[in-house]
């Protein structure tokens, strides 16, 4: 498990993580406000919950499924609907078929709320911020099952499952940020102007300030055994 950088130590990082306030694929909606802040943090929190409900009944975490013919199935996002209070809409999908088959595209436009953007309006229905990242050593790396006693050798309270992204993508789909360590970070911070929170593999929220984050410390936390020694709160603009 890496080490964390005492507050009083750390450096302050200025690189800016997000491009632009007002990404493509929304509309912006005014000022933010606490509550709207507030809320976001709240469903960041259940989302946490239900990932750890998802461990408890199964033993591994939820990942992005594959339909029975090998083709991109359902988003780990379908895979919690159980433990989000949406169990009826989940038991509505046919879990070996891919998200765009025609029985399951029909429940795109079925958002649950949790999912569903603040203070901004996707440009097209059921569309989602609420991502993780999808690369080498990633949470939701395609095609690893992970638990959460064995692959967070980091620890789970430095490592990112899930993000709010700059650009939304579709609910059911097995899509989420991409993520190359040797390339430069996708937008983030698409519903509060740059802002945006982070859910920890522990299941704590923090707000990230995006004009304050360094995207190469920000890389650190996407990953779960790279052993660098990190300060949070410094890399997410806290301080």
């Amino acid at each position: 498990m890496r080490r964390l950088v005492p507050a009083v130590f750390a450096t302050v990082f200025t690189a800016t993580l997000i491009a632009a306030p007002v990404p493509k694929g929304k509309e912006d909606f005014g000022p933010v406000t606490d509550e709207q802040l507030k809320e976001a943090a709240e469903r960041m929190k259940q989302i946490g919950l239900a990932l750890h409900a998802h461990y408890d009944t199964h033993g591994f975490l939820p990942k992005s499924l594959n339909a029975k013919d090998g083709k991109p199935g359902l988003s780990w996002r379908v895979a919690i609907l159980p433990f989000l209070e949406e169990d009826a809409l989940y038991k509505e999908f046919k879990v070996d078929e891919g998200w765009d088959s025609e029985h399951n595209k029909k429940l795109i436009e079925k958002l649950p709320k949790i999912y569903a953007p603040i203070r901004v309006k996707a440009k097209e229905k059921g569309h989602t911020f609420y991502q993780g990242f999808d690369g080498p050593d990633t949470t939701f790396e395609a095609g690893r099952q992970l638990t959460l006693k064995l692959s967070f050798p980091d620890g789970t309270s430095t490592t990112i499952g899930v993000v709010e992204a700059g650009e939304p993508v579709v609910w059911t789909k097995p899509e989420d940020i991409k993520f190359n360590p040797k390339k430069d970070l996708p937008p983030l911070g698409g519903l509060f102007d740059g802002d945006f929170h982070v859910l920890f593999m522990d299941g704590s929220v923090r707000k990230a300030t995006g004009k304050k984050v360094n995207a190469t410390e920000f890389k650190k936390l996407v990953t779960k055994s790279d052993s660098w020694v990190v300060n949070v709160a410094a890399i997410l603009g806290e301080k």
